[in-house]
Order: C-alpha cells, then structure tokens, then sequence
C-alpha cells in the first residue's frame, strides 16, 4: 500500500508539472515561483528544526562507543571509537560522515534449519549508501554550472573528474549511473526483503521514487531529448540574482524535473532526509566520553538542602544516647 501511493504520488506530481507548463502554460509558476516557495521553506524547515535540536537539554555524556575509554596510562584506549576530546570528536565525526563508519558494522540475521540462528555482515548496505550519498553530492556540485557565469574551475574540473570513462557524446557520467544503481538497489532492498518491508512506511518509499524521478528526468534530458541549454543557464542565473527570465523553448522535461526538485526541497525538512543535519547533532556521536575525567553535573538541577551525617548527630546526639546508639562525637 505505501508504494502504490508513493509511486501514485510521483507519477502525479509529474503528470501536474506536465500539463501546467505545457497544456495550460503555467511556465513562470513552475519555473520561477514554485522553485522560489520550495527554497524558502527549506531554508526556514532546516533551520527550524536544526535550533529546535540545539535547544534540545542534553544534561548527560551519552556517546555510544566501541572501544576502551581513556582512563590509565597503562590501558590502550580508543581515540576513534570512544573519543575523550574534541579532536578525537572531529575524526570519529568525519568517519561517519564522510565513510558512514557505523554503517560498515551492519549485519543482517536469518533463522536457518536446526533452527538456528545467524548473523553475517552486510557490506551490500554500506557500500550502496555510501556510493548514493557521494553521486548525489557531486551531482549537486556540478549543477553550479547552471547558476554560476563564468562558470568555476573547479565544477569544470570536477566534470572532467567524473566523465572520465568518455563513452561517445554527450559523455556518460559515472555518477549518472552509480545514483541510479544506488537508489534502484535501496528501492528494491525495502521490496524483496519481507522484514523491511513490514517495517516500511510511505515516507520511507517517497524519497526514493521521488530521487529517482529527478534521475532518470536528468538523464532523459541530457541523453534523449533535445534541451536549450542556454535557456536553462539563464533561467538558473536570473534565479540566482533574483531577476528570473523563463526563455522560450525550454523541454517540457526540464519543467518535470525542476518541479520535482522542488517537491524534494519543499519535503526535505519535514522527511527522514533531515538526517543529513541530524548527524551533526546527535549527542550520542558529538560527545566527547570523558566521564572518568570529569564529573558531569545536569546544570538543570536545582538547589537542593542537604542535612549531613554530622548535622542530623549534632542535633539528636542527646536523644541517640538515650537510647544506646553509637555516636561519633561525645559532644
């Protein structure tokens, strides 16, 4: 049920783009102000939710760790899998993020004869996340392209980088098809697997038939249809400047994935995407464990009136004697 109605959602999202800019030529509303609404409320979503999560009362060192924590010279502690400073904070920060280093542990569990119970790695996981996340970034870089005049060295570069296997013209880019792989392989995993697949919830299947609406448009633009790039240049530069223009003659597929696009920017800061800001912010990775070498203490605790040992004797010494209990102090 929630991926005939994420499907339905995107076939219908681009049936609208579709006839809006073609049939009734609502062109300026899907290529100027929908692209407009859908960046602002990205922009205020991830900052709501990014202040929300910072004043969020983490009272307590909570780090999840895998390795010994730094305690005496004589024990060889883990930097990177308990780190006890900001330094060892900021490598275990960028494994994660940058290599998706918890991910790497995955293993997946399955009952075989006997019965009996095994677990085994899956690497299959990691390495398709890890290539999906790295594409879509790259894909995003070389994007600038479109609102930047001249456009950068190093978006140029970063072209040349990642069509480097040229295979006739246009030339194939390796993150065209790795994003495709990637995301097809995550789609499927949620549908083959019975286990996954009671789990999953529309929001789960959304993202990804909405990514691979905004894939597969791009690679039809650029490989099958005929596109005026310079059209596009100049609608993404006058955006940029806030001085859009809509040129004439621009594909009815353009206006499909730049509708998509903003779908994806209007939905990010209320979806799971938001997990992108959300690993800054965990307490359980941006913690320092340091526990053995200082004492914690809530700030949020209020003033509490202790009454001592020695107080309550001082007070019922006379009494305590009367009744034969032992007192530290005769007087």
């Amino acid at each position: 049920m929630g991926v005939m109605f994420s499907l339905l959602a995107v076939i219908v999202m681009i049936i609208l783009a579709s006839a809006g800019a073609g049939l009734i030529g609502w062109q300026y509303l899907f290529a100027v102000v929908l692209p407009y609404l859908a960046m602002a409320t990205f922009l205020i979503g991830v900052a709501y939710r990014v202040v929300k999560w910072a004043r969020s009362a983490v009272p307590f060192r909570i780090p999840t760790t895998c390795g010994q924590q730094k305690s005496h010279s004589w024990i060889k502690n883990n930097p990177l899998e308990s780190p006890h400073n900001v330094w060892g904070v900021l490598g275990r920060m960028a494994m994660e993020v940058l290599f998706f280093r918890s991910l790497f542990r995955n293993t997946r569990v399955k009952v075989t004869e006997g019965p009996r119970v095994l677990y085994s790695p899956d690497k299959w996981l990691w390495a398709m996340g890890l290539a999906f996340h790295w594409s879509f970034l790259i894909i995003f870089l070389r994007h600038f392209k479109y609102f930047a005049e001249p456009v950068p060295a190093w978006v140029t570069m970063l072209q040349e980088l990642d069509g480097f296997f040229q295979v006739g013209l246009p030339i194939i880019l390796a993150t065209n098809i790795v994003i495709v792989v990637s995301v097809t392989f995550l789609l499927v995993r949620r549908l083959v697997d019975p286990k996954l697949r009671y789990i999953s919830l529309p929001a789960d299947y959304f993202p990804l038939f909405l990514l691979l609406g905004i894939v597969l448009s791009g690679i039809l633009m650029r490989y099958f249809t005929k596109t005026d790039l310079v059209g596009i240049k100049a609608l993404g530069t006058g955006l940029l400047s806030f001085n859009p223009v809509v040129p004439e003659g621009v594909s009815l597929v353009f206006f499909v994935h730049l509708f998509l696009v903003s779908v994806l920017l209007a939905y990010f800061p209320f979806s799971k995407l938001m997990h992108f800001a959300g690993v800054f912010m965990s307490p359980t990775r941006n913690l320092a464990n340091n526990n053995r070498i200082r004492r914690h203490v809530n700030p949020w605790n209020y003033p509490v009136k202790v009454h001592t040992y020695e107080e309550y004797e001082d007070e019922f010494r006379e009494l305590m004697k009367t009744a034969g209990l032992p007192v530290e102090k005769e007087q």
